[in-house]
């Protein structure tokens, strides 16, 4: 990714992934330096290492990503960063611009009672529905 007027420098994206459990968890990291994957997996061992016996993160790649922010310089993508937020949709009134609330799922200030979860399942295991219990339907689990 290059700035609108190209003068600075690409920023060059990394991801941390984690799942120790049925959950997946990930972390988006930018940096202007360009690391090709040992040199990305090395740092993050480093950090890793130094993080691992005690870290106050709600999670070791949140752990992780804080480290290297703040010892090689990297920029946790998050939603501190976020100016906007647009609803898309195939129609019109379903195309609006969508509450931003201060959260952020790493760098601090986010909310306690709030966490984005990204849950992948199986389309006859998908029990999607209202607390009143009725289903809603969704055309992509093919119900």
């Amino acid at each position: 990714m290059t700035t609108r007027d190209g003068d600075a420098s690409p920023y060059y994206f990394y991801e941390l992934h984690e799942s120790d459990t049925d959950l997946f968890a990930d972390v988006l990291l930018a940096h202007e330096t360009e690391y090709d994957e040992n040199e990305f997996l090395e740092l993050v061992l480093e950090a890793r290492k130094k993080v691992l016996d005690g870290f106050t993160a709600d999670s070791l790649i949140e752990a992780v990503a804080l480290e290297l922010a703040e010892r090689a310089g990297f920029l946790i993508v998050d939603d501190t960063q976020l100016r906007v937020a647009v609803n898309v949709s195939s129609e019109d009134e379903g195309t609006f611009v969508a509450d931003v609330d201060q959260t952020s799922s790493v760098g601090g200030g986010r909310r306690d009672d709030f966490r984005t979860m990204l849950v992948d399942v199986e389309p006859d295991d998908a029990v999607w529905g209202v607390p009143d219990g009725t289903r809603v339907r969704d055309d992509r689990l093919e119900d």
